[in-house]
């Protein structure tokens, strides 16, 4: 089970976008995350007329390394590390490390 998933609402706690809130779109590898509109760079694009891609500059986002980010936790507003609880019927969830609260509703 993995510490931050897709879907979840992470803040950047390190890097040129810290303090910059957003979704997860996809995770990378086992390091690396995608983050709605964080990271964002320029791409100088080619046109493909057999895509029907336009040429032009890009903004394309970029993966983060995962230590650069972190579950944001909506009762304190801010950023919260993540462990693991076992539940009395066997089921292993994820809570926040500030007040033992269930990340998953």
């Amino acid at each position: 089970m993995r510490k931050i998933r897709k879907g979840d609402e992470v803040i950047v706690i390190a890097g040129k976008d810290k303090g910059k809130r957003g979704l997860v779109l996809r995770l990378v590898g086992e390091d690396r995350l995608y983050v709605e509109n964080v990271n964002v760079a320029k791409k100088h694009q080619k046109p493909n007329p057999n895509t029907g891609t336009p040429g032009g500059i890009i903004d394309k986002e970029m993966p983060l390394h995962i230590s650069n980010v972190a579950i944001f936790n909506p009762a304190t507003g801010k950023g919260d590390r993540v462990g693991f609880k076992i539940l009395e019927d066997g089921r292993k969830i994820r809570v926040f490390k500030s007040n033992g609260e269930a990340v998953d509703s």
